[in-house]
């Protein structure tokens, strides 16, 4: 029997953020370190760095100020599951984060972004679509290091990425 993994990273986010890009559970390494895409092989900041053009601060507060700067939030759908290692295929008994307060709070939110499959899944039965009307919102590939059935490139997933540049420039 799993017990529950409680996700201890919060939301980034402030009154300036307009897009939200939203994962799943972050995996072993990034709840080790309490940093979001914790694992350096997962390609969520050099994606971030080649859609923003600058290469991602390495001193992990200061990437997510980097991020705020350009109106980039980040949090996920789970707060807690049962979880064996860092697969989303293995996510059991999820509960979510509550989306519902925090859209309400921070109205400039323009877009979801939702980074995997599984963010959106999870988001869909648990929360609902509902609390995204008037919204924006995207399925996007993965940044995740670990090989699924739809890997795509680096440079696919930058070109599918892009659509981010929509909302913060």
């Amino acid at each position: 029997m799993n017990s529950m993994i409680e996700n201890v990273l919060g939301p980034v986010v402030n009154k300036s953020t307009r897009v939200l890009i939203v994962g799943s559970m972050p995996g072993q390494q990034s709840l080790e370190k309490q940093q979001y895409y914790g694992n350096p092989r997962n390609h969520f900041w050099p994606i971030m760095s080649e859609l923003l053009e600058q290469c991602a601060p390495e001193n992990y507060t200061e990437r997510l100020n980097w991020l705020q700067q350009h109106g980039i939030g980040l949090w996920d759908t789970i707060k807690y599951c049962e979880r064996e290692g860092s697969l989303d295929a293995a996510i059991r008994n999820e509960v979510p984060n509550d989306f519902e307060t925090l859209l309400a709070q921070y109205p400039a939110i323009e877009c979801v972004l939702f980074n995997g499959g599984k963010a959106e899944q999870v988001f869909k039965k648990r929360i609902g679509l509902n609390v995204l009307t008037g919204r924006h919102f995207y399925k996007m590939p993965s940044t995740s290091p670990i090989p699924g059935k739809n890997i795509k490139s680096f440079e696919e997933k930058v070109k599918s990425w892009s659509i981010i540049k929509t909302y913060i420039e």
